[in-house]
């Protein structure tokens, strides 16, 4: 990884140490959403730094993941009780049960159907959810394989990471299984993304990002530091993604050809977690010890 480049890396306080920000997405109004998943509350950050609190009504429903959803609200999963909830801009929020008994939903992506995916994490299952908050599932054909983030692919197709079967699983909006096997073994793929021509996703126990075409063919990218622990991924444009190193304190680029750029965060061991692409074309990223990071490229 060649050295930091000095980019304009800032820290914003969102939260105490103990409230957890966790996901962190871009919203249809022109700020920041954020889960906030030992408290149980989802955030909202403006580019000028107005930050406004929404509790859910289960202080311990655990947040995760949050993006915006096709009826202009922003949906994410609740891994705790096994819920999807939703929150308007204004925020006002509702949830919705999933009808398998202890899924643990994590990973949630808008797909191509107008409708919200989203994965189920204990129970082997991909979900759907439309924003009448109806709820359908895709039994996986593999066991234990712990399903984590999804993705719309640029091929009408989810895409998500297994993170316990070692692979990169795909399902058309028809219920069509594909599994691709990562080359690297116990390598525990987490964060997935599409840059609108393949998919890239990062593998936390190996420390490498990974890219895999819409015809499955696999390329992975090593980081220096094998005890980076890459987290969440973002596309900020065809052959260019960035991603947290949970392990490694830093923010990293990466892209087709390879060429790998970190860059250290402020606050040592800040735990990043989610990261997007904000309204301003910086990229933020969720520090679970209680910040938000922004990077300038």
């Amino acid at each position: 990884m060649s050295p930091a480049a000095t980019p304009s890396v800032t820290e914003i306080v969102v939260a105490d140490e103990d409230a957890g920000p966790y996901g962190i997405t871009a919203g249809p109004d022109g700020a920041l959403w954020l889960t906030l998943t030992h408290s149980g509350c989802i955030a909202r950050l403006t580019l000028d730094g107005e930050l406004s609190r929404f509790p859910l009504d289960a202080p311990g429903c655990r947040p995760a993941v949050i993006t915006p959803g096709p009826d202009g609200a922003l949906w994410f999963t609740r891994s705790q009780d096994h819920r999807i909830g939703r929150i308007t801009p204004r925020g006002e929020t509702a949830s919705f049960p999933v009808p398998t008994p202890g899924s643990g939903p994590f990973g949630i992506t808008a797909g191509p159907d107008d409708a919200l995916w989203f994965t189920a994490m204990n129970t082997d299952r991909i979900g759907r959810i439309t924003t009448d908050g109806e709820v359908t599932e895709h039994p996986l054909p593999v066991r234990d394989a712990f399903p984590s983030v999804i993705a719309a692919g640029p091929d009408g197709a989810l895409w998500f990471t297994l993170n316990r079967a070692n692979a990169i699983g795909r399902l058309t909006t028809g219920g069509d299984f594909g599994l691709y096997p990562l080359p690297t073994p116990g390598a525990a793929p987490v964060g997935i993304t599409s840059d609108g021509t393949a998919l890239w996703f990062v593998e936390i126990a190996a420390g490498h990002i990974g890219r895999i075409s819409v015809d499955g063919e696999i390329t992975e990218y090593p980081l220096p530091d094998p005890g980076a622990r890459p987290h969440a991924v973002v596309a900020a444009s065809a052959g260019e993604c960035w991603f947290t190193e949970w392990g490694g304190n830093r923010v990293g680029r990466v892209t087709a050809d390879g060429e790998i750029t970190g860059y250290d965060l402020p606050t040592p061991s800040s735990e990043p977690h989610g990261i997007t692409v904000g309204p301003d074309g910086a990229l933020w990223a969720a520090l679970e010890t209680g910040g938000v990071a922004r990077v300038a490229p």
